[in-house]
């Protein structure tokens, strides 16, 4: 059977954001965006850095402005999949805390510089003060939710409102990943300190 001439060629929304080359690429533009900035950082800097072609880069993005927004939903996405935690048993309040602060205080302390130049950007962009708002808001929103449930189960006594709970618990992990940050090897004591913080906001350090 005769393939298409151009059935090689054309790639499909769902291979360009699956393929191998576009994740090194976003891995290579957190690291260039970091070490440079936004407005010095260039196509040809990330390209270099993922070993990629130029050519290659246009595939799967448009421009710089592109792959900064992709990072940046990926960056949303991962805070809201460190509230996600498998193979934790969801009905222990104590294993599903430690896991998810540590998934929370490990990715915030991964991204912290490109949250930084995010934030920058947000000031003069709308469309990425829409992401950054998703990035502060919405895992904040789906936490207190989840607080919400624990409480009507009367399995929690949060100590005030569960936004507001959620928003402290949100803070505080914050700080510690930017702890972790700066002394990688205080990750397991800072995820210690921060759950055991969270447990006490959340009415469940004497459960």
């Amino acid at each position: 059977m005769a393939r298409s001439p151009h059935a090689w060629s054309v790639r499909t929304a769902r291979d360009r954001s699956e393929a191998p080359a576009r994740a090194r690429l976003l891995d290579a533009a957190e690291a260039v965006f970091a070490r440079l900035g936004h407005g010095p950082a260039t196509v040809a800097d990330i390209t270099a850095e993922a070993r990629v072609s130029r050519a290659g880069f246009y595939v799967y993005f448009a421009s710089k402005e592109e792959i900064f927004r992709v990072l940046a939903a990926r960056v949303r996405d991962a805070f809201l999949t460190a509230q996600d935690v498998p193979g934790v048993d969801t009905d222990d309040v104590r294993a599903v805390a430690e896991a998810s602060v540590g998934a929370f205080v490990a990715a915030y302390a991964r991204h912290l510089p490109l949250l930084g130049l995010l934030e920058q950007q947000a000031r003069t962009d709308a469309g990425l003060r829409e992401l950054w708002q998703e990035i502060r808001e919405r895992p904040v929103h789906r936490h207190a939710r989840y607080i919400r449930r624990l409480a009507a189960e009367g399995r929690v006594r949060p100590a005030a409102d569960p936004l507001a709970v959620a928003r402290a618990v949100g803070a505080l992990c914050v700080e510690f990943a930017r702890q972790t940050a700066e002394r990688p090897d205080t990750y397991e004591e800072c995820v210690r300190d921060a759950t055991a913080l969270y447990l006490r906001l959340l009415g469940a350090d004497e459960e």
